[in-house]
């Protein structure tokens, strides 16, 4: 039956194409077919560094056949629903059956949830390199800037590659004072989270980094609405000392994260769990009520940050435990939610920061990966592009 496939994986960005390509490298007879509505791949990482002038924003997209692995049939529609008790999923294009599904969508970014913010994003100073479309105009803003108030935000949801927020916010108080203009400059971090960073030992630097800058940390806070044309935006306070305590903030530029969820036939799908995250046990990535279900990446309900490096480890413990499974061997793969932020703290420094589900440092390099680095910086910016097109995506990382 041409609409039944033994292994049907949804989403062909990192995760779904590495997962592929890591199979069909094990077996090349397996029947792999991947639903993926879209064009283009893009390799998202840069974009911080597109943000902040120094990486050409083109050289972050592909065209998805490109990507697709050879011997996976791709099929270019849109997931609407699922019927796990049927082993079918219902999409644009007709209903997909399957004997194993591998559910890894990625993040649905709600640029709506922010009141004003989709009709002033590209203009009026207001930013983000959450979008392909406008991640150059951020890297605009900040060199325009000669004084007043810059804004960076994080959201109160859980967002991909959880340091982006305040990456570019370091990038850029490293490019005013480079320009001698940071004395000029008042700059403000607006976050919905409750600290900087959940790890200490990272933290630790990052505070001596806005420290340095003397940049305002402001926390417990969510950015409900944005006034492009006035250069204002309002922010509402939902911890315990601010509780439902409105602040309209003036700027004079703010560069935006957009708060972030799993994509909508996730959330509303029998496979969600209470935050409407593909539920999932979190060592053996297998879902707990239907076990011919897995899921890997950012839709997944893993308590662990959203980033590419946590889709390198997570995948080789689905193909392993995805394999046994068919074989009907026991499922010994364990993923212990390892992730990486690659911290750009300025030009030519980064902090490497690596770390499991307990939010313990699992550092690959053998220095203190806590401390500013030349090297880290290089790894980020050379070596990990070139990694994603030639070897993640190939399945041989």
């Amino acid at each position: 039956m041409g609409n039944h496939h033994q292994i049907l994986i949804i989403g062909g960005g990192n995760a779904g194409i590495s997962l592929a390509a890591q199979l069909l490298l094990k077996n090349h007879k397996l029947d792999i077919a991947i639903i993926d509505p879209a064009d283009k791949h893009y390799y998202q990482p840069a974009w911080t560094l597109v943000g902040s002038g120094i990486f050409d924003i083109n050289k972050t997209v592909r065209n998805e056949a490109s990507v697709m692995p050879q011997g996976v049939k791709w099929l270019q529609v849109t997931a609407q629903s699922f019927e796990p008790h049927n082993n079918a999923v219902h999409t644009t294009g007709g209903t997909y059956t399957y004997d194993y599904l591998v559910v890894c969508p990625g993040i649905q970014l709600n640029w709506s949830a922010v009141k004003g913010l989709t009709e002033t994003l590209g203009k009026n100073n207001v930013c983000s390199n959450y979008s392909f479309q406008h991640a150059p105009y951020t890297f605009e803003c900040i060199k325009n800037l000669k004084k007043g108030k810059a804004i960076f935000h994080n959201p109160h949801t859980p967002v991909k590659c959880g340091g982006a927020p305040h990456k570019i916010m370091y990038m850029a108080a490293d490019y005013f004072r480079k320009n001698n203009v940071l004395d000029h400059i008042d700059i403000q971090y607006w976050s919905g989270g409750t600290k900087l960073f959940a790890v200490p030992k990272y933290e630790k630097t990052l505070l001596g980094v806005c420290e340095k800058a003397n940049i305002q940390l402001h926390f417990f806070q969510r950015l409900e609405e944005i006034d492009g044309p006035n250069k204002r935006a309002r922010f509402v306070g939902f911890g315990d000392h601010n509780k439902d305590v409105e602040t309209w903030v003036d700027f004079d530029m703010i560069h935006v994260t957009p708060p972030q969820s799993a994509p909508d036939f996730i959330r509303n799908s029998p496979l969600a769990n209470a935050g409407g995250w593909v539920d999932v046990d979190k060592n053996t990535l297998q879902h707990p009520k239907y076990p011919n279900i897995f899921s890997l990446g950012d839709a997944s309900g893993l308590p662990t940050s959203k980033t590419g490096a946590a889709i390198r480890k997570q995948a080789p413990v689905v193909v392993e435990n995805l394999l046994s499974m068919i074989a009907h061997h026991p499922l010994n793969a364990s993923y212990n939610g390892y992730t990486s932020c690659p911290l750009v703290t300025g030009y030519g420094k980064l902090v490497l920061a690596e770390f499991d589900y307990n939010n313990q440092p699992q550092e690959t390099f053998p220095f203190d990966q806590s401390k500013e680095r030349w090297s880290m910086y290089m790894l980020k910016k050379e070596v990990l592009p070139r990694m994603y097109w030639n070897m993640i995506l190939k399945g041989k990382a």
